[in-house]
C-alpha cells in the first residue's frame, strides 16, 4: 500500500516514514508541495501537513481530492483551533492534532482505507492456513478448526503478517513486539516462536510457514 507523506519537518518526517514502513506500508515522504509527484493515482492514502513551504497543506489537499475523491487525505496540524479543524474537515477525511502517537496515525489510515474499499484482502491464505483478517481468525483448512494464538504468539504473527515475504530480523521483531531494545543472547523471542509454529505448522520440526532465515531471522512467504 503506497502512501504520499507531506511533511517538512525532517525529524517528525524520519520518525512517520520509518513507522509507516514498519507496518507494511510503502511510503514516499515529500517535503514540499511543490514536488508533487504526477503519478497520484498509484497512492492508496495522502498524509498530509497543513504548514508547508510554498502551497500549504489545505491548498494541496483541496487539489488532490478534486482530482481524486477517492483517494483519502489525512491532514496533521499543530493547529487545533476549531476553525482550522473545519476548513481541514471540508475537503479531508481526518483531520489530526499534533503531537499524535504513531499507532493512532496507523488505525485512522486502516479505518480510511476500510472505508474507501482500499485495504488489503479480506482473506489471506498460506500455505494450509486462512486468516481471516477482519476478524482476526486463523484457520486450518485442512481440519477446518480455528487455531488459538495467545499473548505475544498473536502479536508476533500479526506483526509477519503486516509484513508478508519479507525477511524480518530478530531485532525487528523483539522491538516491535516487545518495545524495548533487544538484548544480545535473549531467548525470548526464539522460545515464543518455537510455541507458535507448534499451533500454525503441519510439522513444527520441519516448517513451512514461518522459514527460518539462517543468521538473520524469519520470513512468512505467501
Amino acid at each position: 500500500m503506497k502512501v504520499l507523506y507531506l511533511e517538512d519537518d525532517q525529524e517528525i518526517g524520519e520518525w512517520i516514514t520509518r513507522k509507516l514502513t514498519e507496518a507494511g506500508y510503502h511510503p514516499h515522504w515529500l517535503t514540499n508541495g511543490g514536488e508533487l509527484p504526477e503519478n497520484l493515482s498509484e497512492y492508496e492514502v495522502v498524509v498530509l501537513d497543513v504548514m508547508l513551504p510554498g502551497l500549504d497543506g489545505f491548498s494541496i489537499g483541496r487539489r488532490i481530492k478534486r482530482s481524486l475523491p477517492k483517494t483519502p487525505v489525512i491532514m496533521l496540524s499543530a493547529r487545533t483551533g476549531i476553525d482550522d479543524k473545519l476548513e481541514g474537515l471540508e475537503f479531508a477525511d481526518d483531520y489530526m492534532t499534533k503531537p499524535f502517537h504513531p499507532e493512532e496515525l496507523l488505525k485512522r489510515i486502516e479505518i480510511q482505507l476500510r472505508k474507501y474499499d482500499r485495504s488489503p484482502e479480506s482473506s489471506l491464505r498460506i500455505g494450509h492456513l486462512e486468516i481471516k483478517r477482519d476478524h482476526q481468525i486463523i484457520i486450518n483448512r485442512d481440519t477446518g478448526k480455528e487455531i488459538v494464538l495467545t499473548g505475544k504468539q498473536f502479536y508476533i504473527f500479526q506483526y509477519f503478517l503486516r509484513h508478508v515475504n519479507q525477511i524480518l530480523t530478530k531485532e525487528q521483531l523483539y522491538e516491535a513486539i516487545w518495545k524495548q531494545p533487544y538484548q544480545p543472547g535473549d531467548k525470548s523471542l526464539m522460545v515464543h516462536i518455537r510455541h507458535l509454529r507448534e499451533k500454525v505448522e503441519k510439522d513444527a520440526s520441519n516448517p513451512e510457514i514461518i522459514e527460518t532465515i539462517r543468521g538473520i531471522g524469519y520470513r512468512v512467504k505467501a
